[in-house]
């Protein structure tokens, strides 16, 4: 693995990704002194079936890519879609240790710390992740039994995803909520037409 060491990572869904993403990337790099830090993209995001139509995986790595493309330590990673299926942080913990990773540390916003209990393989994320948790407007932080979490103040950017594929359905403008890269992409692929 290139760059071993202290790996941040930042797992999502990604449609799209937007600012806030990235501020939260390079912010927690930042406070952490992270070595490098991945925007994991959800091959098969399950916990959102059903919801809507997600965007197929290889449009949402290019709009990753896009996202991050100049940020210092911040990088577009593929893991989970190189390994298909349904996505689990816990696959993807074993497969950066595995290739090299000297410590493992994991995103999480509060909303989600609470839930991290009842994630695939709990038990053996809590001995071998470090979760960073971000507060989310809300939802304080709960530190569940046997997970170690760091948590790091972000600024909190009011800005979804959600919110930006309905302004792209009425056609509104989207940059600088999202990267201008990630808006060509958006408008190349054709994404977000008709359903937000």
């Amino acid at each position: 693995m290139k760059g071993a060491g202290r790996v941040g990572v930042l797992g999502g869904t990604f449609d799209p990704p937007h600012v806030a993403h990235v501020l939260c990337a390079v912010d927690v790099r930042h406070a952490l002194t992270l070595d490098r830090m991945l925007l994991v993209v959800a091959n098969d995001p399950w916990q959102k079936r059903g919801a809507r139509a997600i965007s197929p995986a290889k449009d949402r790595l290019a709009m990753v890519a896009e996202a991050v493309r100049g940020v210092e330590g911040v990088e577009a990673s593929d893991l989970e879609i190189r390994r298909g299926g349904a996505s689990f942080t816990a696959d993807t913990v074993d497969e950066l240790l595995a290739a090299g990773a000297g410590e493992v540390l994991v995103v999480v916003g509060s909303d989600a710390a609470a839930l991290l209990p009842t994630w695939r393989r709990a038990e053996e994320l809590a001995e071998r992740a470090t979760f960073v948790v971000v507060e989310r407007p809300g939802w304080p932080v709960v530190e569940p039994p046997g997970f170690r979490l760091r948590p790091v103040v972000t600024p909190h950017l009011d800005i979804s995803s959600s919110a930006i594929r309905r302004r792209v359905e009425q056609g509104e403008p989207i940059v600088p909520l999202v990267a201008r890269g990630v808006a060509t992409e958006i408008s190349r692929r054709r994404l977000y037409a008709g359903s937000p």
